[in-house]
């Protein structure tokens, strides 16, 4: 490093940009202006609270991009004279983070349930005080002006109180109620998960067509046959859906058909969502286990039979089938 009567050949940010920033923290800069003595109604507020990154990761140009705004922003308002404050943070990233932690505690011979709610949620928070500090790390170094004095992350009490706050209130405004629908299930770890946590793949799948019988008997020479790309979802059927303009089934129309299998007797239901080009225009309707069939059950009071354990097997509403692993 050159002394005080030469200067470097070339900009050492390595040397120079960590301790400018921690002198910049020091000294409260990035404080509101109202923590510093300045009287609050003297000033605007200007408050932007950060995204929360997820606590399991670390910071990509997407992210680098994003704060960067928000810090030009702050920094902007700061100068125009606001009251500003940027609140950073990190978001406790849910599965993500219950995954890690579960591996941990799998290779010490433990799991969630044998430790207990309680206890697991301690562990959560030892891995996120281990692990957790690598993000702010990196928004310091890019020279975020946070108040890291008012830093919170998603398991805090005060924001776990305002979401349960937030959630019992829209209910009880009758804006979200509690009920059953079609969800990404973990058989792991017995969790949901959102879209963005489940990981898609295509497969190369295959039609399966499905011999139905008319409930109390009928025409043998022509059997009413449905085709399926999902025969293992069969046992959860509520109905066979088809379009009300196909001709071809007129004579189905508010008839009953055996189920396979179970020996069960479910309707036939018309429904103008049934493309009568796809398969042979009969489609099994099964409202637990698919969206589009969950859709049709709820227009026409379909049972939503679940036929699915927790862990991925078939229940006891699979009949000589409960055991059975889903595949």
């Amino acid at each position: 490093m050159a002394d005080e009567t030469t200067l470097s050949s070339r900009y050492d940010p390595a040397q120079l940009e960590t301790v400018r920033y921690q002198s910049w923290e020091q000294s409260g800069y990035f404080k509101p202006a109202s923590d510093q003595g300045t009287p609050h109604a003297s000033r605007k507020p200007y408050v932007i609270m950060i995204p929360p990154p997820n606590v399991t990761g670390v910071l990509h140009m997407g992210h680098a991009l994003n704060n960067a705004i928000q810090d030009v922003l702050t920094r902007w308002n700061r100068m125009r004279g606001f009251d500003a404050l940027w609140v950073p943070g990190v978001d406790h990233a849910g599965i993500a983070t219950q995954n890690v932690v579960e591996r941990k505690l799998a290779k010490e011979n433990k799991t969630r349930h044998s430790l207990g709610r309680e206890a697991f949620l301690k562990e959560v928070w030892r891995w996120k005080e281990d692990h957790g500090s690598t993000i702010t790390r990196q928004l310091r170094r890019l020279g975020a002006s946070c108040d890291w004095s008012r830093e919170r992350f998603t398991m805090d009490a005060g924001l776990s109180k305002a979401v349960r706050e937030a959630f019992v209130t829209l209910h009880e405004r009758g804006l979200i109620y509690r009920g059953h629908y079609i969800i990404n299930w973990c058989p792991r770890c017995h969790t949901a998960l959102s879209d963005e946590e489940s990981v898609h793949k295509e497969i190369q799948g295959q039609f399966y067509h499905i011999r139905y019988l008319l409930a109390g008997g009928g025409d043998e020479q022509n059997p009413i046959v449905v085709a399926t790309t999902r025969p293992e979802t069969l046992l959860g059927d509520s109905a066979v859906a088809v379009h009300p303009g196909d001709e071809r089934y007129k004579h189905l129309h508010g008839k009953k058909l055996i189920l396979p299998l179970l020996e069960r007797e479910i309707p036939v239901i018309c429904d103008e969502a049934v493309d009568p080009e796809f398969g042979t225009g009969l489609v099994k309707v099964t409202p637990a286990h698919d969206p589009n069939d969950f859709d049709m059950g709820k227009r026409h009071g379909l049972a939503e039979i679940n036929v699915m354990t927790p862990d991925g097997k078939i229940n006891a509403q699979g009949g000589p089938y409960a055991g059975l692993d889903r595949f």
